[in-house]
C-alpha cells in the first residue's frame, strides 16, 4: 500500500483543494422567449429549442 514518506503541507494541501470550489450554472438568453435557460436545454417557459418547439406550454403547466 502506497504511504507518502513525509507530511504535505498546508499550502500545497490548499493548492490542490482550490480547484473544489462550487460554481454557478451557465444561463444563456432563449432566443424565443429571452428568458434565462441552461445551454442545450428546452427552454421552461417556451418550451422551444433550436428555434422550434419541442414541448407545448400546456404540458408544462400540467
Amino acid at each position: 500500500m502506497a504511504v507518502p514518506k513525509q507530511k504535505q503541507s498546508h499550502s500545497r494541501t490548499t493548492k490542490r483543494r482550490s480547484t473544489h470550489k462550487a460554481h454557478v450554472p451557465a444561463t444563456n438568453a432563449c432566443p424565443q422567449c429571452h428568458s434565462p435557460r441552461l445551454p442545450h436545454r428546452v427552454c421552461p417557459n417556451c418550451g422551444s429549442y433550436k428555434g422550434r418547439e419541442v414541448v407545448s406550454v400546456s404540458d408544462q403547466l400540467d
